[in-house]
Formats: C-alpha cells, structure tokens, sequence
C-alpha cells in the first residue's frame, strides 16, 4: 500500500508519447514531494503535467479537460513561440518547463509553485508574455476604454472614490456627474462581473491591481 504523507502533492503525467511519460514519472516517483498516479482523479488530482512537442489544439483540449477537473496545469514542452504561449496560458496553464531543462528538481519546484497557485514561467517567456499582454491593451483593449479587469477607465475612478471613502453624492461632485450616473455606473460593474455590492466591487478591483 502507498503512504502519502500530508505535504505530498498528487500529480498526473498526460504525454501522448508513452515513453516521455514513462520518463518523467520516472524522474519524479523517487521524490517525496509527489505521488504520481496512473489516471487523472477528480479533486484529488493536485497538479496535471502536460508533456507536448508543441501546443496545437489537442494539446489545447486537452488542457481544458484536465483542468475542468480541477487540477492546475503545468507544461512541458519542447518548443514554444509566443502565440502558443498566451493560448496556453488562456487554456489556465500555470506553469511551463522546457523539456530540455526539465530536471526533477526544476519539475518539482514548477509543480509545487503551480499547487500553491503561483505562475512559475522562465524569465525569458515570461518578459515575452507580458509583451504579449501589453500589445494587446495597446491596440484592442485601450482604444475601448477598457483594461484587463473588464472595467472601463471611469469606472476604475468610481471605485477608487469610493476606496477613499466618498458616497455617491461626493463622487458625483468630484466627478461632475450626477448622483444616478455614479448609481448606474455602480450597479453595472456589480451586474457585469457578478458582484455582490460596493465593498465586493472595491475587493475585485484592488484584488486585479486596478486602483
């Protein structure tokens, strides 16, 4: 019978190669870390690693599938250029290992970063990643008015007042708008992003390092 002790995180290898597979879960089972099991399990499946040549869309559902049950994804690829890159960060990759700098203290430290919720990219993909982000709110995003959080500039403005504490007939004043602009403007954010209130409205926006 295996014993897994309490710090020790359950991870899946997905390869459609079974001798990468092979490879990998044999770099990783000697690790106290981890435990490495044979098939995804629904919320039990702590971190899934993906080992692919490149991220075409099989690569892509299957990432969407593991993820749908709950693990955090990490991937191991051979190769990667910068649109693979954002779909598979948009497909909810948290972490990318190089195969060829896929040691087992580097797949180790990338699984435990993507068990704690944490990205763990190289710093070279990750300097391409934001250029990629900041291309993107350069030509699509700000000539909308809007920003990554899904919040339109004067809306970001409303909820840093009402951080700072204003009520609605304060904001309309500072602002110059009416007190029903600043309600309305108020009650689209919380129905938009499915928000509960003001104070949820604020948390949401402080928690994307909107304001």
């Amino acid at each position: 019978m295996t014993v897994t002790t309490v710090d020790q995180l359950t991870v899946y290898i997905h390869a459609d190669d079974p001798i990468l597979r092979a490879g990998l879960a044999t770099q990783l089972r000697p690790r106290s870390e981890v435990r490495v099991i044979d098939a995804p399990d629904p919320g039990r499946t702590t971190v899934a690693l993906i080992v692919a040549d490149r991220v075409g869309e099989p690569t892509l559902r299957t990432l969407r599938s593991l993820q749908r049950l709950g693990a955090r994804l990490v991937l191991v690829v051979a190769e990667l250029d910068d649109s693979d890159l954002v779909a598979a960060v948009e497909a909810g990759v948290a972490g990318v290992v190089r195969r060829a700098e896929a040691s087992p203290d580097r797949l180790v430290q990338v699984v435990r970063a993507a068990a704690a919720g944490d990205g763990a990219l190289p710093p070279d993909l990750l300097g391409r990643l934001l250029s990629q982000v900041g291309k993107l709110q350069r030509q699509v995003l700000w000539p909308r008015g809007l920003t990554f959080g899904g919040l339109a500039e004067r809306e970001i403005e409303v909820l840093r007042l009402v951080a700072d504490g204003l009520d609605t007939a304060e904001i309309a004043a500072k602002l110059s708008y009416s007190q029903r602009t600043i309600k309305n403007i108020l009650h689209d954010i919380t129905s938009r992003l499915h928000l509960r209130n003001r104070s949820h409205a604020v948390a949401y926006a402080l928690r994307h390092g909107l304001i």
